[in-house]
């Protein structure tokens, strides 16, 4: 039985909120382009693209026939603190090359 998942793999998460109607993997590819990385287990329905020294940013899309938005998990292992710097860092970056970003509202992702 396969194991899916729209929830962010990692211990301490900080979501960024994009009100773009994008694909999962053209928003990999912007997050990989503008944190000069690349995607990881692309082709796999875990992709990830590291943004950090111990943080990855997870795209999660809306469900089908939903609208955006489209939630960025930027994820860390390490702790609250170098998610927290990875996903400023990362909002900084996707508002240079013209996203808007935002954060959740009350009940939102």
């Amino acid at each position: 039985m396969a194991h899916y998942r729209d929830t962010a793999s990692g211990p301490f998460v900080v979501t960024l909120v994009v009100d773009l109607p994008i694909a999962k993997l053209d928003a990999l590819e912007v997050i990989a382009f503008v944190s000069d990385g690349q995607i990881d287990n692309a082709g796999t329905a875990w992709p990830r693209v590291s943004v950090a020294p111990n943080a990855w940013a997870e795209v999660q899309i809306p469900r089908f026939g939903d609208p955006p938005p489209l939630a960025v998990d930027v994820c860390s292992d390490a702790s609250p603190e170098v998610a927290r710097a990875a996903a400023s860092t990362l909002r900084a970056a996707l508002e240079r090359v013209g996203w808007t970003v935002r954060d959740p509202r009350n009940g939102e992702v």
